[in-house]
């Protein structure tokens, strides 16, 4: 079963909305993968997610009353298959913690789009905009999920 993590800076907006959505989303596919979210920074640890998103998820039919930020730590980059950045200061953020050998594991989320691989999902803790970011986010799940097929 592939594991995946998403991360975005505080863990309360974009990363557990595409946790949220993917589990949905593959278990639907009947494709089952460990799926959790975690932010690059400890600013909103503990944190339920940010009201916008909870609406989001709520209105999916998705459960959140169990999500709280954290930040993302060592032992992820050894239990998760794929790490997945929200935009590219994540990204690069990630990499630069990620222990020796272990920075092949982190992907920008957009990537996997065609034709949008250098877009970032933008923050909507800054824009307010969460249904663009579900938009955004939307369009990468199947992308994502058959690269989890084809390379797990």
């Amino acid at each position: 079963m592939p594991k995946v993590l998403f991360v975005c800076l505080g863990n309360i907006c974009r990363s557990p909305m595409a946790e949220g959505l993917m589990k949905q989303f593959s278990r639907q596919r009947g494709y089952i993968l460990q799926v959790d979210s975690a932010g690059t920074s400890s600013w909103e640890e503990g944190n339920s997610p940010h009201p916008g998103t909870q609406a989001i998820l709520k209105r999916e039919g998705i459960d959140f009353s169990t999500m709280r930020s954290r930040p993302i730590t060592k032992e992820d980059y050894y239990l998760f298959d794929w790490i997945i950045g929200m935009d590219k200061q994540n990204v690069a953020d990630l990499i630069k913690q990620a222990p020796s050998g272990m920075e092949d594991k982190v992907y920008l989320y957009m990537g996997a789009v065609k034709g949008k691989q250098e877009q970032e999902v933008s923050d909507p803790w800054y824009s307010g905009e969460f249904e663009k970011t579900y938009q955004m986010i939307m369009e990468g799940l199947q992308p994502w999920l058959t690269r989890f097929k084809e390379e797990s």
